[in-house]
């Protein structure tokens, strides 16, 4: 075989080897801490994906890695995800974000449902994030204000309400910010109570007496929703929480953002990524649609009347 013969096999195969490559489907690393892979913000994502002409299967594919609600297994499953060789990782939740972000400073990371990234301590701006990070807010720690607002408009009786949060949590610490800023207007007293660990939580509910209600923060390693759902219903005081999600489990109501719609609106910055613009140039873009959720069956067990502007504004109901 002469060498004009050799270089144009190598050509040819070379050629093929490419369109192999923009044939071959993008591998997306999907990392969270729930009990399953079907999770809503990952079905927003393919949704929101597809919308966009990226059908799972022949354009993008999924390998995803959920944690059943252990934080601490997340910096090893996205260092495997790193490993296995994703081009670019979708972490929802601030712990998720965090262990992604430091597993890798070359494979894109595309966060949703993070209250404050900066604060958090993910990305040092949201205009002009920089490095190999972007995503969505849930904006969390803006909504206190609003939160504390429906929830004094649901139960004008209270007077005194708890908001209990991680301590050392920078997230948490502008939530609460928020929250004590717009109380005095609201007439209400705002108790905080910051705890370490989950054993710290039954104290501060010893604490509570009728007339007051409960603020749970979300952005948490700790289970502070899941007791706060837990004791409001037992103790028959209200309480408001971040994402309907709670709603559904019988919490009194919420006002935040709606996975989903999180993971839809995620799709747009990968997509963009995967057709080869940079995440440190995308700015972190605020949650689009915000739901207001409200559950009758447990306002009718706390003696609450809903308000009607409530009932024409709220998103969700359960009976």
């Amino acid at each position: 075989m002469g060498a004009y013969a050799a270089v144009l096999i190598v050509c040819f195969a070379t050629l093929v080897a490419s369109a192999e490559d923009a044939r071959r489907p993008h591998r997306i690393g999907v990392l969270n801490e729930t009990w399953s892979a079907e999770h809503p913000t990952v079905e927003g994502l393919k949704a929101g994906l597809k919308d966009l002409g990226l059908e799972e299967g022949r354009d993008v594919t999924f390998e995803i890695r959920f944690t059943q609600g252990r934080p601490d297994a997340l910096p090893a499953a996205a260092a495997a995800l790193v490993a296995g060789g994703v081009g670019l990782i979708v972490a929802t939740g601030q712990a998720a974000a965090l262990a992604a972000a430091r597993a890798t400073q070359d494979v894109p990371v595309v966060f949703t449902s993070v209250g404050d990234p900066v604060a958090a301590g993910i990305l040092a701006g949201r205009a002009r994030p920089g490095g190999n990070v972007t995503g969505i807010s849930s904006l969390q720690s803006e909504l206190a204000a609003k939160r504390l607002q429906v929830l004094h408009s649901l139960a004008p009786a209270v007077r005194r309400v708890f908001v209990v949060h991680e301590r050392g949590d920078p997230v948490a610490a502008s939530t609460v910010r928020n929250a004590v800023g717009a109380a005095p207007a609201l007439d209400l007293e705002v108790v905080i109570r910051g705890v370490d660990d989950d054993a710290e939580l039954a104290p501060i509910f010893a604490e509570m007496r009728p007339g007051d209600a409960l603020f749970a923060a979300d952005d948490s390693r700790l289970r502070i929703a899941v007791a706060a759902l837990e004791r409001s219903l037992a103790l028959r005081v209200p309480a408001i929480f971040g994402t309907a999600l709670w709603v559904g489990h019988g919490g009194l109501v919420s006002y935040g953002p709606d996975a989903y719609a999180e993971g839809v609106q995620a799709a747009s910055l990968i997509a963009r990524i995967l057709g080869g613009t940079r995440p440190g140039d995308l700015p972190v873009e605020g949650a689009e649609r915000i739901d207001l959720a409200v559950n009758l069956k447990t306002a009718d067990l706390l003696g609450l009347t809903v308000p009607r502007r409530i009932l024409l504004r709220a998103d969700a109901f359960r009976r």
